[in-house]
């Protein structure tokens, strides 16, 4: 059996990663949209706009992620 305290961590650091999840997708959706709506406002042939904001965004999740699990590995 497992320890009370080790399911309670094992928990909060499903409940963690998942929230980072969601604000990937919602931080990636919305560079994406703004992108979007600058290179329809500039009326850009290529997305240019789209193509930046969306890895920018995908850059600072990725260096959110690398942050927690390193923080979370130091906790240990």
């Amino acid at each position: 059996m497992t320890k009370p305290d080790n399911t309670k961590e094992r928990l909060k650091n499903y409940l963690k990663f998942s929230t980072i999840a969601i604000q990937m997708g919602v931080l990636i959706t919305a560079a994406a949209l703004g992108g979007d709506w600058l290179d329809d406002a500039q009326q850009n042939e290529f997305p240019v706009w789209t193509l930046i904001l969306t890895l920018i965004a995908i850059f600072a999740s990725l260096y959110q992620i690398i942050r927690e699990v390193i923080k979370m590995g130091k906790d240990d």
